[in-house]
């Protein structure tokens, strides 16, 4: 099979949580310029049409589908919505994130269910809908969750504590391990993407103060770059990453290797 055609995804839906911006956005780019159709969902309306006009003006196929992951009720009847408009997911991409910094002493526990509830309860649920109502009677899928680096070591003392994000994205970490063992013989594939430092507007708080910091740990000296999950994205979303699964990708400039 010639290369390019094992990275073609013409003919794929893919569904991109948080798609409307940051790392989301950036994946969004990636598969819908391989050909996939891209649906993108978000809390907000006007962000999601914002970025759906950008990705069409590349020429791009592109739905919109606002809801908050949160609401977990709502959840399976957003996708049997979505499946009567597209017919099928064939690519999921659960980047959808909260945070929350504080002093662990002093962690507000409504605080720790909302990272919680969209990291890690939200995941599961849309991951289960999606399965049982496409990827499963299809034999075939692609699950690509968007953990972090915070989910593969502890936090540096000198940065504000995120006790829930950290433990939300170590549990997005083995939650990809586990689903991916389970599905392999199905035509299924599960990995995560675990991202360094990205300016976005999750991190825009802690680069403000914590920038050098985190330069002086990271062995390229610099943070992500526009164009830098694209790639991975596209291999794990791809026939040409037909044997990859259950792995944890560090894309972090070389962080946790040190």
């Amino acid at each position: 099979m010639p290369l390019k055609q094992l990275f073609d995804l013409s003919g794929k839906v893919a569904l991109v949580t948080g798609g409307s911006r940051g790392l989301g956005l950036q994946i969004a780019e990636a598969l819908g310029e391989y050909g996939a159709s891209v649906v993108l969902t978000a809390r907000k309306a006007h962000e999601l049409e914002a970025a759906a006009a950008h990705l069409r003006a590349q020429g791009m196929t592109v739905h919109v589908l606002p809801g908050d992951l949160s609401a977990l009720e709502t959840i399976d009847a957003a996708v049997e919505q979505l499946l009567a408009q597209v017919g099928h997911i064939d690519i999921l991409v659960n980047n959808a994130g909260a945070t929350w910094g504080a002093p662990t002493a002093e962690h507000p526990l409504d605080a720790w269910q909302k990272v919680m509830n969209v990291n890690v309860n939200g995941a599961f649920v849309l991951t289960q809908s999606v399965l049982r109502r496409s990827m499963l009677p299809r034999g075939w899928g692609r699950i690509i969750n968007v953990a972090s680096v915070a989910g593969l070591r502890g936090n540096d003392p000198r940065m504000v504590p995120t006790l829930a994000y950290n433990t939300s994205k170590g549990a997005l970490v083995n939650f990809t391990r586990a689903l991916a063992a389970e599905f392999a013989a199905q035509g299924i594939t599960v990995n995560s993407i675990c991202p360094g430092y990205f300016p976005t507007r999750m991190t825009r708080g802690t680069l403000a103060y914590g920038e050098a910091a985190i330069l002086e740990h990271t062995p390229m000296r610099r943070l992500g770059g526009d164009e830098d999950l694209k790639g991975v994205a596209l291999l794990l979303a791809s026939d040409a990453g037909a044997y990859i699964t259950g792995q944890n990708i560090a894309v972090d400039g070389g962080m946790t290797a040190v």
